[in-house]
């Protein structure tokens, strides 16, 4: 169950040097961080049809995309990698909020909240 490791411009997400930062940040106060990877997903949910999840994860899931950006791992599952094809990833600060932004150019559309999307 060994993740294919790739850092190219085919990559499947982009992560911006400020959205690795944060994760950089994030991953600070975890102990034994050498096996954990932000793994980013689409699924079922939201009210466009499908949601966006983003969480820290230790497995390696067959089939899993594994790529290097900016010294962070991040990890796609072969479900999720047809969707998230071409994905930037980066972190947003206001005044108003702050959280990671998905630009994803395979999505027909968006919510409001900008949470969920469609396909």
């Amino acid at each position: 169950m060994s993740a294919d490791t790739v850092q190219s411009d085919n990559a499947t997400i982009s992560l911006t040097e400020t959205a690795a930062e944060k994760v950089q940040s994030f991953l600070a106060d975890q102990p034994d961080v050498d096996d954990i990877a932000l793994r980013v997903a689409v699924q079922a949910g939201g009210c466009a049809g499908f949601r966006y999840a983003l969480f820290f994860d230790d497995r390696e899931l067959d089939g899993d995309l594994e790529e290097v950006h900016h010294g962070i791992k991040v990890r796609v599952d072969k479900m999720s990698s047809p969707y998230l094809m071409g994905t930037v990833i980066d972190w947003k600060e206001s005044l108003e909020a702050s959280g990671f932004s998905i630009e994803n150019p395979n999505s027909a559309g968006s919510c409001a909240c900008g949470e969920s999307a469609t396909f």
